[in-house]
């Protein structure tokens, strides 16, 4: 039988990589390789996941250097001579073996201002926004984010200063800014036009290409950067 040789990153102690034998099979994932080894031939080692078809993001790890959804990650598309590397996502305190701890993530979009404020109640009809408004459409890519945290975990900059509020947070709030049924708008531009906000992106693209669901955290960046420089230049910063 064809074997898969697999490193995969344990935190006992200060940590390090496990390799593991195995089987290779047709249409195989990531994901279905680090549960055979869970099942099979280490039962304590930990991993993250939930739906395995793509919804919920939760499965994301670091394969062969580069953060993704192990579910939708083929293993023929990534062994590199019948080897992988799986690792827990970048950027994120690692709880235990591939599962990191999501705190900080979250907290950058409450830091970004990232729920919705609205001055309906549910005893008010539905606020109809139209489809083909140019603000609706500007976040049209930009809504489907999940959270899953791979752009966060391919995002330099965030290495370099772990305060940087990230490119999936600055999502959120470019959508958020562009719902003209929310009421926060001046609250979230100034929390994004800070130090650790959207001036801070270096426009490298990583959150983009990484992004499993092709949205472009870019240029939303770049479009909360000119919305800021206009309010500035108005003094409503």
């Amino acid at each position: 039988m064809d074997m898969l040789e697999v490193k995969v990153w344990r935190s006992a102690g200060a940590g390090g990589f496990v390799t593991y034998r195995v089987p290779r099979h047709t249409s195989q994932t990531v994901l279905d390789v680090v549960t055979f080894i869970q099942r099979e031939l280490q039962p304590d080692l930990g991993y993250r996941y939930a739906c395995r078809v793509g919804m919920c993001g939760s499965c994301a790890m670091t394969v062969n250097g580069k953060a993704r959804w192990t579910c939708r990650t083929h293993v023929s598309k990534v062994a590199v001579d019948g080897r992988l590397e799986v690792a827990p996502l970048s950027n994120l305190p690692v709880i235990k073996d591939l599962v990191t701890d999501m705190s900080s993530f979250f907290d950058k979009w409450a830091q970004a201002k990232g729920s919705f404020t609205g001055t309906l109640s549910r005893h008010d009809d539905f606020a109809r926004v139209p489809p083909a408004s140019p603000r609706r459409q500007a976040v049209d890519a930009g809504i489907e984010c999940i959270g899953c945290g791979v752009c966060y975990a391919s995002c330099d900059v965030v290495t370099w200063r772990p305060d940087y509020l990230g490119p999936a947070a600055l999502n959120r709030a470019w959508t958020l800014m562009n719902d003209e049924r929310d009421t926060q708008g001046a609250e979230r531009l100034r929390a994004v036009a800070g130090d650790a906000g959207c001036h801070s992106c270096h426009t490298q693209g990583s959150c983009t290409e990484r992004c499993p669901k092709a949205i472009s955290p870019t240029a939303g960046i770049a479009g909360l950067k000119r919305m800021a420089a206009k309010a500035a230049m108005k003094g409503e910063l």
